[in-house]
C-alpha cells in the first residue's frame, strides 16, 4: 500500500460509515487489503490494475459507497476515524513493523 495521508484516512472513514456499524471492522481491513493488492500489482507489472486503484487506502475507499463528507468531528465522525486508523495499527503490528 501506499503511504497512508491524512485524506486518506477521511475517505476511508466516508466509506465506514457508510456501512452498519457491526461491519466497520471487515470493511477498514478489506480496504487495506485491495490497497495493497493494488499497489504490489502496480509494483510488479508498472501500470495500475484493471480495477483497485492506484495502490492507496483512498483510491480503495472511493470504489466503495460513501456517506456525506465529514462536516464536523461528531462521535460518529470520530467513531469512524478510529476505525480506520484501528485498521492501519493491526496491519502494522501483524507485519511486525
Amino acid at each position: 500500500m501506499r503511504p497512508v495521508l491524512i485524506g486518506d484516512v477521511t475517505e476511508a472513514a466516508r466509506a465506514l460509515r457508510a456501512v452498519p456499524p457491526a461491519a466497520r471492522r471487515a470493511l477498514a481491513e478489506a480496504l487495506i487489503a485491495e490497497a495493497c493488492a493494488a499497489d504490489r500489482h502496480r509494483r510488479t507489472h508498472r501500470r495500475l490494475p484493471r480495477t483497485g486503484g492506484d495502490g492507496s487506502l483512498m483510491a480503495a475507499a472511493r470504489a466503495r459507497p460513501q456517506a456525506p463528507p465529514l462536516a464536523r468531528l461528531d462521535p460518529a465522525a470520530c467513531a469512524a476515524l478510529i476505525d480506520v486508523l484501528h485498521a492501519l495499527l493491526r496491519r502494522e503490528a501483524g507485519a511486525g513493523l
